[in-house]
Formats: structure tokens, C-alpha cells, sequence
């Protein structure tokens, strides 16, 4: 195989044949492959796309480089959900106790960091001694045991994305809808699942921030799906804010016990329980959407997710003591609070310049090598639309030192607008399906 050949074939905008996918895929996975070549063929693929023939023999062949998730057996529905990331989405760590508290097996398989976004796992390690590296024999187990497992792609899962997905990171090469319905869908497609539902990210801060072709990628991941007998949902939700309060790895999982507790952020609640209700009518744990809400709201109220997570946290090496006391966090060095600069409404505070910020404290990757800081952040208190008083306290920079509370200071001046109008838009916009996109109500 020449491979210089077939990236100059993709780059002048040619179909490569499925079974040079197939080959290119094996022999990257095995490191015949070099990084600077897979690179090449990457960036052509940002900027020619993939036919439907393409597309289906990458994500295929990714799903062969590995081993599956199975539960030949096991009596259990399984679900789980995915988001194509965004600034202070913690969603999958209330999600994920919150529907295995709800009678339906969680099988949840996450990323790291991408980008400007922070990752599932990352955020999970960030718990004192939480190990996401389980074996397909340790999450089966667990998931039999406890209904729940929320882990990293091992060596045997898919590895050929695990690769992928890393020199994405750090290629600029993660804006493309074929790569990224590949990626999600070969780790999902490994899963063993029932039904998935997608939490597809649109607005500024997105990896795809323009709405209809944020409907193309849900409905690409939705036909992979589909095709290979996974039911699969999509809800595209607002990333033109960071969503919750709480930005940065350790922030975030503390916002998350609160929001299992009942006190979370509404917005936060509000794409949760969403998502929640749709994984609960895909396998059938539900009779409808008041009966799907119902359930979700229960499991908060009673107690079961949160003692849910804290049961996953043990199992896989956590404190589960972080529960009661978030101290048990990593801690940043110095903090600040931001104030606003003047009187106004808030037009604006724009996530991908928070993301860029916490990458720039230490809390992301800009090499694969990189190690991250938990601890590092912000807390935004104020969303578009809301007036504020000059001297007004908006939000908090958590930091390693004083040099970091400086930038972090500068990226909220640039990030918080404040002008004479601002508005939030509706967070939830369209439903879609293999049958369409449904316009939700208020979305316009």
C-alpha cells in the first residue's frame, strides 16, 4: 500500500476503496503506519469528507481493530449516551447513575479531552484513586453487579480510534463530521447496546456550530446506528455557553454531586433529564415521556443516583467519600473572584474562549503527552440575559498560582460580554430520528 498515493487521491477529492480503509485502519493500528502520514490523510479528510461507503468502511473496520462489550445472557436493557463535547458538560456523570437507578443496565464508555473541551474521563479521574482503565471483563462484571460502568476505551476496545482520537487532539483535525461520527459510533457500536442517544452539541462553542449541519451529523450517527441494529436518538442541544456553572475537571464532578443531589444547575438539570427520559422509552423502561421524567426525578429525590455513584466510585478504585465532602478534590492553588467591569445585561459569555482558558491554567492537553491539572477553572454565575451591576461578583477563577489567576482573569474579560441586550437561546432545539428532525417547542 502507498500510502503517500492514496492521501494525494483523498486530498484531490477521490473515494478511497473500502478495503484500503480496512488496511489503512489494521496497519495504523499496528504502527506500520507513521502519525505524520495518518495526519495527512486526516487533514484531506476535513477537507473533502467521506463518501456513505467511506464512511461505513472506517467506522466498521475502527469497530474490528477491537474487541465487544457482550451480555449474552443478561437480562437487563442497555443504554447510553454520548455528547460531541462542550464547555461544562458533566451530564454523563449524573446521567449515568441516574438511568441505572432507573431499572437500566449503563454500559457508559467515554473520551478524553478534545479540543477546547473537557473529557468524561479526565473529569472522572480527577476523584482521588478512580481508575477508568477497566478491562471488558471488569465492566461486564460490574455492570451485572451494579448496572453501571463508566470507563475508558481499554486496549481492547476499538483501539484504532483510541489512536485516532488522540492525534486528532492535537492535529486540528476534530471539526469533521465523518471523523467524528466514526469515532463515537465504532466505541458506541462496541458497547453492546440497546439503544444510544446522542447529545449533539450546536452554537459557538461547539465542535460543529452551525445548526443544520449539526442535524447532518446527528442524522450520519444516527444511519451508522440504525444500520447496525443499535436504535439511536439524537437531541441537538445549546453550546453557545458554557452549560452548568461549573468549568474544569474537578469543578465539575463537585457541580455533579450537587446536581445529584438535587441542587444542581437548572440548565444542567434540564439537557439531563432530558437525555434521560429519551434513553428510558429507546429500551423500553418507560411507558412515555411523564413516565420517563417521573422515574429520573425519583431517583434523585430518593437518594438512589447519587448513592448510585457513589457505589461506581468504590468499584473502580474511587473515594467514594467525595460525595460528602468535595475537599477531597483536588484544590487549586489561589483564587479569584471576577467582577463585572461595568453595568449592563450580559450578551455573551462565549465557551470556546473558557475552554481555550482552561487549557491555558493546565487543565487540557495541547501534546498527546500532556498531563492535565483537575484542579483548575472557572465558576460562571451569570448566562445571557441576565443584568448585572458594575462591582458585581460573576464568576471565580480557580488556578495553580498568581500567574494563573491573572490569565484567567484576562480570558473572563474577553469571554463575560456585557452590552446594553443580551438573550438565552433555548437549549434544546431538535429531536431527530431515523425519521426526521422535530423542531422542539420554543426552539423557533
Amino acid at each position: 500500500m502507498v500510502i503517500p498515493s492514496l492521501i494525494q487521491h483523498k486530498r484531490d477529492g477521490h473515494a478511497i476503496a473500502p478495503e484500503d480503509w480496512a488496511r489503512l485502519v489494521r496497519d495504523y493500528t499496528a504502527g506500520r503506519i507513521p502519525d505524520y502520514q495518518m495526519s495527512a490523510l486526516l487533514m484531506a479528510v476535513v477537507f473533502r469528507g467521506l463518501e456513505p461507503l467511506e464512511l461505513a468502511a472506517l467506522t466498521d473496520a475502527m469497530l474490528a481493530s477491537g474487541d465487544r462489550l457482550r451480555f449474552d445472557g443478561f437480562a437487563l436493557p442497555r443504554a447510553d449516551k454520548h455528547s460531541t463535547g462542550g464547555v461544562g458538560d458533566k451530564v454523563s456523570l449524573l446521567l449515568a447513575p441516574m438511568v441505572a437507578s432507573c431499572g437500566v443496565a449503563v454500559p457508559m464508555m467515554s473520551g478524553r479531552g478534545l479540543g477546547h473541551t473537557g473529557g468524561t474521563l479526565d473529569k472522572l479521574e480527577s476523584i482521588p484513586g478512580f481508575r477508568t482503565g477497566l478491562s471488558l471483563g471488569e465492566a461486564r462484571a460490574q455492570v451485572e453487579r451494579l448496572g453501571c460502568a463508566m470507563l475508558g476505551q481499554t486496549p481492547e476496545i476499538a483501539p484504532a480510534d483510541r489512536k485516532l482520537y488522540a492525534l486528532r487532539d492535537v492535529t486540528g483535525t476534530v471539526e469533521s463530521i465523518p471523523l467524528i461520527s466514526a469515532s463515537i459510533m465504532s466505541k458506541k457500536l462496541a458497547e453492546g447496546l440497546n439503544g444510544l442517544v446522542l447529545d449533539v452539541k450546536t452554537g459557538s462553542g461547539a465542535f460543529i456550530p452551525d445548526p443544520s449541519r449539526a442535524v447532518e451529523l446527528a442524522r450520519t450517527m444516527i444511519a451508522l446506528g440504525e444500520a447496525r441494529g443499535c436504535p439511536t436518538v439524537a437531541l441537538v442541544t445549546a453550546m453557545d455557553r458554557p452549560l452548568g456553572r461549573a468549568c474544569g475537571h474537578a469543578l465539575e464532578v463537585e457541580e455533579a454531586v450537587e446536581g445529584l443531589r438535587g441542587s444542581g444547575p437548572d440548565d444542567l438539570m434540564e439537557v439531563t433529564y432530558a437525555l434521560g427520559c429519551e434513553m428510558l422509552l429507546l429500551v423500553g423502561a418507560a411507558t412515555d415521556a411523564v413516565d420517563a421524567r417521573r422515574r429520573l426525578e425519583a431517583s434523585i429525590s430518593s437518594g438512589r443516583a447519587l448513592e448510585k455513584f457513589g457505589r461506581v466510585i468504590e468499584a473502580q478504585g474511587g473515594n467514594p467519600a467525595v460525595i460528602e465532602d468535595p475537599g477531597i478534590l483536588p484544590q487549586a492553588g489561589a483564587v479569584e473572584v471576577y467582577r463585572a467591569p461595568r453595568s449592563g445585561v450580559v450578551s455573551a459569555v462565549e465557551p470556546r474562549r473558557i475552554g481555550r482558558a482552561i487549557l491555558e491554567l493546565g487543565g487540557g492537553r495541547v501534546t498527546i503527552e500532556d498531563a492535565i491539572d483537575p484542579s483548575v477553572g472557572f465558576v460562571i454565575t451569570v448566562k445571557p440575559g441576565d443584568r448585572v451591576a458594575k462591582g458585581d461578583p460573576v464568576a471565580s477563577v480557580f488556578a495553580r498560582d498568581e500567574a494563573g489567576i491573572a490569565s484567567g482573569l484576562s480570558a473572563l474579560g474577553e469571554a463575560i460580554e456585557i452590552g446594553e441586550q443580551g438573550r438565552l437561546t433555548p437549549l434544546i432545539t431538535r429531536r431527530v430520528t431515523s425519521r426526521g428532525a422535530e423542531v422542539k417547542a420554543g426552539a423557533g
